[in-house]
């Protein structure tokens, strides 16, 4: 590959390079198991002495291609492609906490995330502290402890659309000598990079913007490469593995020991990583994701700016509208775009909000988000339903919120389809 690329050329040709002869596309390797004419180059394969597939459990050929786009776009030297966005997100604080550990982590989250939190990682013994994207220097400083091991933070934030100030909490998740983890989902590659201003792991639920097309779940871990992970916090990495026969990965990988520590202990033993064939559909829809991103940030700015102006509207959260308070930031980290999605809230509430919601004819009620289709939900009592109202009013959910994934249909259409159903409540 060219590393000159542009990323719009990446997202096309990064990953596979077929050789002499070879398909030009990307095939679907659909096996689990692979063979070798003598025992010892297996041996070295499982002793993680040399590269290859042994067990598509571990790596697969057609993953492996995902992997390295991913990590190109991204501008990674890694990447670890899991079972679906949750797993990702599990998996990037897994692999550096354990039992008696503890991470900070912004309070914006998609409400699936907060509940791996504060619920299923507290049963492992790792505790997390929440702190407000508003929050000021000092008060992140003070939710850091001698055990904390990471900072974890959405770039733009689900469903409360907060930007994340990338560069003020990778310096101050550094001076905490904890590497900063941002959930890039939204924005994906193509709008934002976190990597550019500092973040040191980047996470996606490709199931999103990645795929593109509702066809399959699977998440991705992405290492930057860089990080001090010999500053005496993290000795999973520094410390002999006597699974694999006492390597230290830190030594034994040094451009990549936090993806390889994940792929030979976490996928090894959990069982999570990504199907072949979700793999093969992530990797066909990188292939229009600058196209797409285009299409639908400039689609969600025009309805923004449509509901802004709508008598039945309450209000309209958008950080590319400039009367948002995102708007500077969005300026700064999303200058081509802001993505997809917007949040509303109709005049007269909740009922007048479900009234436009089973109005609808081209958006469609569905528990998802960021595929070309048009679609809408109510966070409230859908995605983030587990959470108590304090934990609803942290993430930036308020009751009458309509969240809305803009597609790439006509914007005309899209416009003339809220209208109508406005028009009802």
């Amino acid at each position: 590959m060219n590393k000159d690329w542009k990323i719009e050329t990446r997202a096309v040709q990064a990953g596979y390079e077929p050789e002499n002869g070879g398909p030009r596309v990307l095939p679907l390797y659909q096996s689990t198991t692979y063979k070798y004419d003598d025992a010892q180059s297996v041996a070295d394969l499982f002793d993680l002495k040399r590269d290859g597939f042994f067990y598509t459990r571990l790596a697969n050929p057609t993953v492996d291609a995902f992997e390295k786009k991913m990590a190109s776009l991204e501008g990674g030297v890694a990447a670890v492609a899991v079972s679906a966005g949750q797993a990702a997100s599990m998996m990037s604080v897994m692999n550096i906490a354990s039992a008696g550990d503890h991470f900070v982590a912004v309070s914006s989250l998609y409400g699936g995330t907060v509940s791996l939190f504060t619920n299923t990682l507290k049963k492992f013994g790792i505790e997390v502290t929440f702190i407000s994207p508003d929050a000021d220097d000092d008060a992140v400083r003070r939710a850091f402890r001698p055990n904390s091991k990471a900072l974890f933070a959405e770039m733009l934030a689900n469903p409360a659309l907060i930007v994340l100030d990338v560069e003020r909490f990778a310096r101050l998740a550094h001076e905490a000598g904890v590497p900063l983890i941002v959930d890039n989902t939204f924005p994906t590659a193509y709008l934002c990079r976190p990597f550019d201003f500092g973040a040191d792991i980047v996470t996606h639920s490709t199931t999103k913007y990645t795929d593109g097309h509702a066809l399959c779940v699977g998440g991705v871990v992405i290492e930057k490469g860089g990080f001090d992970w010999n500053n005496g916090k993290f000795p999973g990495l520094c410390e002999p593995d006597e699974s694999y026969h006492g390597l230290v990965y830190t030594k034994n990988f040094p451009a990549a020991p936090y993806s390889v520590k994940m792929r030979v202990q976490y996928v090894r033993d959990l069982g999570n990583g990504m199907a072949p064939f979700n793999a093969f559909l992530s990797n066909v829809g990188l292939e229009t994701l600058h196209l797409r991103m285009e299409r639908h940030s400039s689609n969600a700015l025009a309805l923004a700016k449509h509901l802004e102006q709508h008598p039945k509207v309450g209000w309209v959260n958008y950080p590319g509208l400039k009367s948002s308070t995102q708007y500077a930031l969005a300026q700064k980290y999303l200058p081509n775009g802001a993505s997809g999605v917007l949040c509303f809230g109709v005049k007269g509430g909740k009922p007048a909000g479900e009234i436009v919601m089973n109005s609808l004819k081209l958006a469609a009620i569905v528990v998802h988000v960021a595929d070309v289709r048009t679609g809408v939900l109510h966070p409230a009592s859908m995605t983030h339903r587990q959470l108590s109202d304090a934990e609803l009013a942290a993430a930036g959910v308020s009751p009458d919120m309509i969240r809305v994934s803009v597609g790439i249909e006509n914007i005309d259409d899209i416009i003339s389809d809220f209208d109508q159903a406005l028009a009802k409540a």
